[in-house]
């Protein structure tokens, strides 16, 4: 997994400077345009699936739990938090350069665009600015 050190300064200022003089392509528009309805199309998916169970798992530990009450309710609690810090909804906003959703999170992180990109691209830096051996 390749990270960010990896990427040199005058190329990281540069994407950088690109960025903040609203120098993104549309096709990097496009592609996070993509990326941000999926990830909203899969945050509802989850919420729309863990409502329910979420519901009946406390019914059934209310009624029924007996000594390990509350273990099934919770465990449905920890699995939505994973899913969140998964899915990262807005997260590398933040951190957008020039390059987008992909020049603010880490390829191969243990996020859903950090895996994308990773399986995109096989790095963080584009493809445009790696130097060609």
């Amino acid at each position: 997994m390749k990270n960010r050190a990896n990427v040199p300064s005058a190329t990281r200022n540069r994407i950088k400077r690109a960025a903040e003089e609203g120098h993104v392509s549309r096709w990097v528009i496009v592609r996070d345009l993509f990326l941000f309805q999926m990830k909203l199309f899969l945050d509802g998916l989850i919420d729309l699936t863990l409502a329910p169970l979420s519901i009946g798992a406390a019914l059934v530990e209310i009624f029924f739990g007996g000594e390990r009450r509350g273990r099934l309710f919770y465990s449905i609690l920890r699995f939505g938090e994973r899913a969140d810090l998964w899915l990262n909804l807005y997260g590398a906003s933040r951190r957008a350069d020039s390059d987008g959703l992909f020049g603010g999170s880490k390829a191969g992180s243990d996020t859903l665009l950090g895996e994308i990109e990773d399986l995109v691209r096989g790095g963080d830096e584009p493809r445009r600015l790696r130097k060609k051996n």
